[in-house]
Formats: structure tokens, C-alpha cells, sequence
């Protein structure tokens, strides 16, 4: 007698590859890099960018301009970004890492914080022979953006950052535990149950239509793999105000592109930021979005992008 297995599929173990199929058609591949011994990056890069010689696989540099995209902390590089790759892979050379801990990028050193993350993201752009790009980052990848444009100004042109800060301080995290009700970032982003997931939601969508029990269950099981290193992460990166550096120390143009509905960094605070980055900084407002705006409004972020971008890149 034949018996069947009531567990269900997971629903985003069989959309991932439908997903990555996408984004292949669209003109990336996946590559595995040893940034060093015990660190493993992976990435999209254009498939251009990928030749071989004597079987060995040999990265070229990108003959458009390059576009560097950093994930939020929910999830990994290509689930953040895949509306914008399918739109700008024709006219940009489109580089999509996942972070540290995220996705298939893993390393047996024990640092945490976004300094290292940007260090981790430089090296491998390094060995794609990559010299200049526009960073484009949202939430926890715009922190790591800010943190590479500080430390790696000439591989760093221009950044367009959204939902994010320069640097997490004490202050900023108090603001939002006591308006919430959180004690630390890990009770938020680090979610356990379906409730958790939920939350999580309706922090990072303004609008988000009802999905069945099932679906946060399977993002639960596929998305929050390294727990405990995701969790150090968190703890890392917040700073006492005393340690955090000025806001005047950028060379770059930053692009600010906000939603009018970001409960977690919300409008407010982006033009404080403004105001402190100076005039080399402009301000975008998205409106019906919330903290994950290439994902909630993916056409109106997209419009925006490539008129940013098409600004940024004629001077690279």
C-alpha cells in the first residue's frame, strides 16, 4: 500500500527556480567566489562578464555601466531585487551579491559588522574585475552602502539608498523600541512564528493583500536559515551615538528614494538625514509605499531608478 505524505511543498522552494530562471533569461548567472579561505560569496553578475579558459572560469570587466544592488535583512539578493534586474539588465551591467549569512554567501571569520560586510562586497567586486559602480541598497544594504561609499569612495560613484540610515545608533533604535514596543531589532526582523511573520509584513508593505498560513510558514523555513549569525549581525550593528561618524564625509551624490508610508524610517527622519548629508543629497518621496518600496511599487521605484540612473552612469 502506497502511502502519501501530507506535508505540503514549499511553496518558495519551487518559485525560487522559476525566479532565478527569470532573472538568467534576463542576461545574469550565478557565481560562487572564494573572497578568501572560508568566505564564499555568491552572486548574479552578467553573463557577458563569465568566459572560460583552460576550464577555468575568468571574469571580464562590464562593458555597460555597472549597477550594485544590497539587500534588505528579510531576505536574500535576487528575492529583493528581482523587479529591478528584469528592468534594467538591457542597459546596465547588474551585479546582485547576497550578503553575509544571507542566501549562499558564508564565512568562518567571526566579524559582524556592516564594515565588514562592505569589505566582503569590495573584494568581490574586486575579482569580477568591477572598478566603478552605482550602489543602490535598501534597508540593512543601504547601511552596508553608506559603509562602502565611506571606505571605497573610487570604487563607489553614487549611491541611491531607500528605507535606511547611515549608521544605526542607540538613539535612532530607542526611538522605534519605545513607539513599538520592541526591546532589540531581533524581536522585529527575526521572526519565529507565523504571528511574527505577519508583523513583519505589515512593517514592510503599506498595503499587503491576505495570504493563507502557509505562505509565512514556507517563507519562515526557506528565508531564515544562519539564525544565530543573523541575530550577531543585528547586535553588531547598532552603535552608541558617541561612535557614529558625520554625515558630511561623502563625496558622492546620494540619491534618497523614500516611502511615504516606511514605519520603520519614516519621512521624518529621511529629511532629517538629508539636511545632514548636504547638498550633494536629493530626496525622492514614493508615494502608497512602505519600508520595501522596490517590491510594494516596483513600477513607480523602477521609473525613478532609471532616471537616476541614466543622471549617475553618464560620468562613469
Amino acid at each position: 500500500m502506497i502511502q502519501r505524505s501530507n506535508k505540503m511543498v514549499n511553496a518558495f522552494a519551487v518559485l525560487t527556480p522559476l525566479l532565478h530562471g527569470l532573472v538568467k533569461v534576463a542576461g545574469l548567472t550565478p557565481q560562487t567566489i572564494e573572497i578568501v579561505p572560508g568566505t564564499l560569496m555568491n552572486i548574479w553578475v552578467p553573463k557577458e562578464t563569465v568566459t572560460k579558459k583552460d576550464q577555468d572560469l575568468v571574469f571580464v570587466p562590464p562593458t555597460k555601466p555597472a549597477v550594485l544592488f544590497l539587500h534588505a535583512f528579510t531576505m536574500d539578493g535576487i528575492f529583493t531585487w528581482f523587479p529591478q534586474v528584469l528592468a534594467l539588465t538591457r542597459e546596465y551591467a547588474v551585479y546582485v551579491p547576497d550578503l553575509l549569512f544571507f542566501g549562499g554567501s558564508i564565512t568562518d571569520r567571526n566579524e559582524r559588522s556592516a564594515s565588514f560586510q562592505a569589505e566582503f562586497v569590495a573584494k568581490g567586486l574586486g575579482k569580477l574585475k568591477v572598478e566603478k559602480v552605482t550602489l543602490v541598497g535598501l534597508s540593512y544594504g543601504g547601511m552596508v552602502g553608506f559603509k562602502m561609499a565611506e571606505l571605497y569612495p573610487e570604487l563607489v560613484k553614487s549611491i541611491v539608498v531607500s528605507a535606511t540610515v547611515v549608521e544605526l545608533t542607540e538613539s535612532i533604535s530607542s526611538d522605534f523600541y519605545k513607539k513599538f514596543g520592541f526591546t532589540r531589532w531581533s524581536e522585529l526582523l527575526m521572526p519565529k512564528t507565523i504571528g511574527d511573520m505577519k508583523r513583519l509584513f505589515s512593517f514592510g508593505f503599506h498595503k499587503f493583500p491576505w495570504l493563507p498560513n502557509f505562505v509565512y510558514r514556507h517563507f519562515l523555513e526557506i528565508m531564515y536559515t544562519n539564525r544565530k549569525e543573523r541575530h550577531e549581525l543585528l547586535e553588531d550593528l547598532v552603535i552608541s551615538d558617541n561612535e557614529a561618524t558625520s554625515h558630511t564625509s561623502y563625496s558622492q551624490e546620494i540619491h534618497m528614494v523614500w516611502a511615504d508610508y516606511d514605519k520603520i524610517f519614516d519621512l521624518d527622519l529621511a529629511m532629517t538625514m538629508k539636511a545632514r548629508l548636504g547638498d550633494k543629497t536629493t530626496l525622492y518621496c514614493v508615494k502608497d509605499a512602505g519600508h520595501l518600496i522596490p517590491l510594494e511599487q516596483p513600477f513607480k521605484y523602477n521609473e525613478l531608478l532609471k532616471c537616476i540612473l541614466e543622471r549617475v552612469t553618464k560620468y562613469l
